[in-house]
């Protein structure tokens, strides 16, 4: 009996060993939070990674999908064909096609057009000039942009599944339709660390545009960390005197004070990991940590008040306007000075399905000059070779007109099947135009773009090898391109 009750003090009951193995795993999941850099080392130690092209990227998000026919894809073709149905017609009893029409109409279309009783191609009333070295094509609603021609790479054949705004901006940023996946920016830190431990690695900047004020609206499940552990979640820095919602201390709590009570709740969740094992609970102390260090470094970098007078004159009066699309701009840069990952503006206010004559300059006019003084301000500080700056919307807009036809187009639909991106820095082939589109802009004539090929090939400029940076959850082996995905080559520097 003595025997057996020896042995049995060394038995380890089902319970304890799944506790322990718990706890293990929350330890090391509290590690990582608090130090996610040295996740990245592990990573890049392991031989999945490779040199980077790029250390953080500025993803300039234009929600609402820009007409790509009026800002960069110019096609002369439809000034001489303006009005032209452009579909062809299907006779069943001959089983052809006529040879009137320009495109076969097999496409999906939204149910805003579908009914209409043509589809007029319709031209552009705004004017294209060749610009820089490069000779690209660029409206004149984008003069400031064109002044930076040289350091753009254009894609022109980006393709998308989704139709419609919701699924399409959350296809871009997640790679799934779907909500519930963690975000392209959740996914570069989870995979590389941060490079400055006193604000997050991910950050969200949202402005409204004057085109079309109020549309499209923008959710928090577009930054979500989904499967990932919390603390790669996205965090969203606000216009006014609050940038981050939560942040401030109490009136009269002073610094120690408050460092005091972060210890002594971060000694209680050290007690529930080392019960439970939770990782959720991990993230919380790694969030209250990050909390009280952004104290301090939240109020240093939004504020703009020792810029050079330049540098605002550079990105115009909007950008001392907290929440205007300019300041997020200068915000943006300063964030990127100070280590962060990746940073995420969405411009609201693209859906022109009708007044894009009046409603797309002004969209223009709220972008134009501070996205491009944010590529030369990059420049000029030596940032712009490791900064990957990104311009786009969730897909592009028809070559026919939506409603009534004048003369030119005053309302365009959702089209997924070719659009355009523009990127610059971060080992991005500069002055460069890839792809191209049919002559009257509706398909792709050459070298597609898919958007899994774009994530992959983002990835790829940051020193990721999108089909290895993984996390298995219920199960499943997930990555950010699914099992798609390929690097396109040709627009690398």
């Amino acid at each position: 009996m003595n025997e057996a009750n020896e042995f049995l003090k060394h038995v380890v009951t089902r319970r304890q060993l799944l506790r322990a193995g718990a706890a293990g795993v929350g330890s090391l999941a509290l590690q990582s939070m608090l130090a996610p850099d040295a996740l990245a080392k592990q990573i890049q130690s392991s031989g999945l990674h490779f040199a980077p092209k790029a250390n953080r990227i500025i993803f300039l998000f234009m929600n609402g999908a820009p007409s790509q026919q009026d800002l960069f894809d110019y096609k002369p073709e439809v000034d001489k064909h303006h009005g032209a149905e452009l579909f062809k017609t299907y006779d069943e009893k001959t089983e052809k096609w006529s040879t009137d029409g320009f495109v076969k109409k097999t496409q999906r279309l939204t149910g805003m057009t579908s009914g209409q009783k043509g589809f007029p191609v319709a031209r552009s009333k705004f004017k294209f000039k060749q610009h820089g070295q490069s000779r690209a094509w660029i409206s004149e609603l984008l003069p400031h942009t064109a002044k930076i021609a040289d350091d753009l790479c254009f894609v022109k054949s980006m393709h998308t599944e989704a139709i419609n705004h919701d699924p399409a901006v959350t296809f871009f940023q997640t790679g799934h339709q779907q909500p519930g996946r963690p975000s392209m920016g959740s996914w570069m830190s989870y995979g590389l660390g941060t490079e400055n431990d006193n604000l997050p690695t991910f950050c969200v900047l949202i402005s409204n545009g004057t085109g079309r004020p109020g549309s499209q609206p923008v959710y928090t499940k577009l930054w979500s960390n989904g499967f990932l552990p919390g603390v790669h979640q996205g965090v969203q820095f606000r216009g006014g005197k609050t940038p981050v919602l939560y942040l401030n201390s109490q009136t009269g709590e002073t610094v120690d004070a408050r460092k005091r009570m972060i210890s002594r709740i971060e000694a209680l969740n050290q007690l529930q990991i080392d019960t439970f094992g939770d990782p959720e609970i991990a993230t919380r102390i790694a969030q209250y940590e990050m909390a009280f260090r952004m104290q301090m470094s939240v109020p240093e970098a939004t504020d703009i008040s020792q810029e050079p007078q330049h540098v605002l004159d550079a990105y115009g009066p909007q950008c001392q306007m907290p929440g205007k699309f300019a300041a997020n701009c200068l915000l943006a840069r300063r964030l990127a000075e100070r280590g962060v990952r990746f940073i995420q503006l969405y411009h609201r206010g693209w859906d022109q399905h009708g007044s894009l004559i009046t409603a797309l300059p002004k969209q223009c006019n709220d972008v134009d000059q501070a996205q491009s003084a944010l590529v030369n301000d990059l420049k000029q500080r030596g940032m712009l070779d490791d900064t990957l700056v990104i311009w786009g919307g969730e897909f592009g807009r028809t070559a026919y007109s939506q409603g009534k036809l004048g003369d030119a187009a005053n309302g365009r639909d959702h089209h997924p099947r070719c659009f355009t991106y523009w990127m610059a820095g971060g080992g991005i082939k500069a002055g460069f135009t890839y792809g191209e589109t049919d002559d009257v802009g509706y398909n792709i004539a050459a070298d597609g773009v898919h958007v899994h090929d774009f994530q992959a090939t983002v990835m790829h400029l940051m020193g990721i090898d999108h089909e290895r940076l993984i996390f298995k959850y219920q199960g499943r082996r997930f990555r950010l391109t699914d099992v798609h995905g390929k690097v396109v080559k040709p627009i690398l520097g």
